[in-house]
């Protein structure tokens, strides 16, 4: 019975709306998007190249593209990769423990977000119970309220708790993240609640419903959540930078902030560092990429 209602919950949630185009409007969406793709990748590309140049060029002549191969060096990679700078001496940077940190936080906080705001949304689109529906109110409300308004009492509050200068005190505070629960529930209001009655009769426990018929389900939403939620986990920087106060515990953001003065003389490093820093979310875009269209898409899919 799980399986079978596995493969028809797949089933619709593979139903999508085909829209039929004329070869004309074909060429002209491809030349469209094509340009929009070129026009996205301009800054990314001067970035790149960038890193080729040393930290007088750049002041000098800014990040461009053009191509001027005789003023390339890989000075600023070799200081990134080995901390030896373009002098010859060894400068020790906390580059990679940076990267470390801002990793195992992502994972985390990635992982615990998806399970809890899934938790949540589950429990709204599944069940009903008293205020329901003030609840899910709320829960939107507080989407509505910006950070710099509740930052200073949940600096308060973490404070209360020890979290200051502690990896849990940035994970904590965002593990129920409300754009999720509230893409979840979307996502779930398009499966019959007859799974939980198959699941039941079947003799599974609520908790065994969520995790064996439920939680599988979910695949494409939390595929395309992830990848959403990992890269803001990855670029936050205004809560770590008020947790944190150990250098060794920085993360990747708060790291390559510090290695930029108003001299200049580490702006080629900086600009390295942010490139090697796009790597991981450019790579788990890529190969989630099938997961987040179909996430996106099934989401709105009823019946």
């Amino acid at each position: 019975m799980i399986s079978h209602a596995r493969k028809e919950s797949k089933s619709i949630a593979k139903r999508k709306s085909k829209l039929q185009y004329s070869p004309t409007a074909r060429v002209l969406l491809i030349l469209f998007f094509t340009a929009l793709a070129v026009l996205i990748c301009i800054p990314f590309f001067a970035i790149v190249l960038g890193t080729f140049k040393g930290g007088p060029e750049l002041w000098r002549s800014g990040l461009n593209l053009r191509l001027e191969f005789e003023k390339w060096s890989l000075l600023s990679w070799r200081y990134l990769l080995t901390g030896i700078s373009d002098t010859g001496e060894y400068l020790a940077h906390d580059y990679f423990l940076w990267f470390q940190n801002s990793t195992v936080i992502t994972v985390t906080q990635t992982v615990l977000t998806l399970f809890v705001s899934a938790w949540v949304a589950y429990g709204f689109t599944m069940y009903e119970f008293r205020l329901k529906g003030l609840l899910f109110l709320c829960v939107l409300v507080v989407m509505m309220i910006p950070f710099e308004i509740l930052m200073l009492p949940m600096y308060v509050q973490a404070n209360t708790m020890g979290l200051l200068d502690n990896m849990w005190g940035i994970i904590l505070p965002f593990i129920a993240s409300v754009a999720a629960i509230f893409f979840f529930r979307q996502y779930l209001s398009g499966l019959p609640k007859d799974l939980l009655d198959a699941g039941r009769v079947d003799g599974c426990t609520e908790y065994g419903i969520f995790l064996r018929i439920i939680l599988p389900i979910m695949g494409p939403a939390m595929s395309s959540m992830a990848v959403l939620v990992g890269m803001g986990a990855w670029n936050n920087l205004l809560w770590p930078m008020l947790v944190l106060t150990s250098m060794k515990k920085y993360t990747l953001p708060i790291g390559l902030n510090t290695l930029f003065t108003p001299y200049g003389n580490n702006y080629d490093l900086m600009i390295t560092g942010a490139c090697f820093a796009i790597l991981p979310i450019l790579l788990l875009y890529i190969f989630a990429q099938r997961f987040i269209i179909e996430g996106m898409t099934a989401g709105s899919i009823k019946g």
